[in-house]
């Protein structure tokens, strides 16, 4: 257990970095190309992080996903059949799982400003309500 722990914490020590400079980057007046791609960025590194504890969390419980065109979704509902994470919570990730798929195989010149800043606004609260969620889990698993 102290590994997987130790894990977690390294993850969310990278993500809290994210998470400030998703802060800044927001906090930005002018919002060009460059901003919302480091926005874009931001939150894609963030919902990775979120996935590798979900990832690190199945393997220490011997849950292994196979691999499949719909891995990431796959990933999202087993956290929640084990009661990792909550179908609320689930269904928020959701967004941010749709658009790590436009982020990974779009363009950055494409992004919509008024589609990306809601939900980058959003995502350090969304993180504060998954982080609670895997400390309650680990601490029930311990």
């Amino acid at each position: 257990m102290d590994d997987l722990e130790e894990e977690i914490l390294i993850e969310k020590e990278h993500i809290s970095t994210t998470l400030e400079s998703l802060k800044n980057a927001l906090k930005r007046k002018k919002k060009s190309t460059i901003e919302l791609a480091a926005i874009a960025t931001f939150l894609q590194n963030t919902y990775n992080g979120i996935e590798n504890i979900i990832k690190r969390i199945l393997k220490s419980k011997k849950v292994y996903i196979p691999p499949s065109a719909t891995f990431h979704k796959d990933l999202l509902n087993i956290a929640v059949k084990k009661k990792i994470i909550s179908k609320k919570l689930s269904k928020k990730l959701e967004e941010y799982l749709a658009f790590r798929h436009f982020f990974v195989h779009g363009y950055g010149v494409m992004l919509d400003k008024e589609k990306l800043l809601p939900i980058a606004k959003k995502l350090p609260k969304i993180w504060k309500e998954f982080e609670i969620e895997i400390t309650k889990f680990i601490d029930k698993i311990k």
